[in-house]
């Protein structure tokens, strides 16, 4: 069985930055494919960045684009979410996934996701 630990989320000034870990403490099925989602009161999940850790390739929705970094750490099993020029709008609670496969644009594939971290909540102020 997968466990994710989350960490890194707090309050932050607009503009500010932040960095989210999301570590892999029980490593029992495929994680290929590493992912960031968020969600918002009142709003649909929405995905933010995936990462494919066989070859480093990344995945990032347009609203993050330039702003935010999806990065590994093999040795620590460890993908971090370096989170910049925060905007209010990026305030939502954001959730860590592990799948066993990245689409074919390093998005994760839905249907093998095994583990969803319990979230940390990233709160940015105007």
């Amino acid at each position: 069985q997968v466990q994710l630990v989350e960490s890194g989320g707090g309050s932050v000034q607009a503009g500010g930055s932040l960095r989210l870990s999301c570590a892999r403490i029980r490593y029992a099925y495929w994680s290929n494919c590493m992912g960031w989602f968020r969600q918002a009161p009142g709003k649909e999940r929405e995905g933010v960045a995936a990462i494919y850790t066989i070859a480093d390739g990344t995945y990032y929705a347009d609203s993050v684009k330039g702003r935010f970094t999806i990065s590994q750490d093999q040795a620590k099993n460890t993908v971090y979410l370096q989170m910049n020029t925060l905007k209010p709008e990026d305030t939502a609670m954001y959730y860590c996934a592990a799948g066993a496969y990245c689409t074919g644009d390093n998005r994760i594939a839905g249907p093998t996701i095994n583990t969803w971290g319990q979230g940390t909540q990233v709160t940015v102020s105007s």
